[in-house]
């Protein structure tokens, strides 16, 4: 996505980086860039407001649950992978998806 119009910070690296950002698990310095780039860059500034309306709502819905050990370190395990560069194969996010059995002849 882009607005179409040049900034010091291009909308792809606000959008590759947008959690990070929402987390404040970056640089002040990064975080004032970004918040330059919200000032001039509607599309971006609404889908910063979207997701951080997304991230509000699952904390408030979901923000009490436990979360099982072994499925927060798959999790984390996948975000290293994604953060690194790796690609996370199809059948690995669907791990626990019931499966049909094929039709008999």
């Amino acid at each position: 996505m882009s607005c179409g119009e040049p900034h010091e910070t291009d909308c792809s690296e606000v959008l590759d980086h947008l959690y990070e950002f929402l987390d404040h698990e970056m640089p002040d310095s990064d975080c004032t860039k970004f918040e330059v780039h919200f000032e001039e860059c509607s599309p971006c500034l609404e889908k910063y407001g979207l997701e951080q309306a997304v991230k509000k709502l699952v904390k408030r819905c979901c923000g009490s649950d436990d979360v099982p050990t072994d499925l927060r370190a798959k999790v984390m395990g996948r975000i290293d992978l994604i953060r690194g560069g790796h690609l996370v194969p199809e059948q690995d996010i669907t791990v626990n998806a019931p499966t049909t059995p094929a039709p008999q002849e």
